[in-house]
């Protein structure tokens, strides 16, 4: 399987971003999914979306990127990790 990219975004590329981003990694290394994390803010997906596997963000966003797209924010608030962290698994896995 190749390595996949995903972008993990927020409102300041720091704090909730980190969380969901750490989340991610260590789901994906006990699934052993080789994978790439690309931190930023939401305002700069549309620049960095290029060879993205998948697009996961801890605010609301509803513009199309043509690219698969997650909440991360059940990483953050808890509500919800196991759900949110299936359904990016199951992006990954294809």
């Amino acid at each position: 399987m190749k390595k996949k990219r995903v972008i993990v975004a927020c409102g300041g590329a720091v704090a909730t971003s980190t969380v969901a981003a750490n989340r991610i990694v260590e789901l994906c290394q006990k699934e052993g999914i080789d994978v790439e994390i690309v931190q930023c803010r939401v305002s700069e997906i549309s620049a960095k979306c290029q060879n993205v596997d998948l697009i996961v963000t801890t605010s609301r966003v509803t513009k199309n990127y043509g690219i698969p797209l997650e909440t991360g924010m059940p990483f953050v608030s808890g509500i919800g990790a196991e759900e949110a962290g299936r359904k990016i698994l199951a992006h990954l896995r294809s």
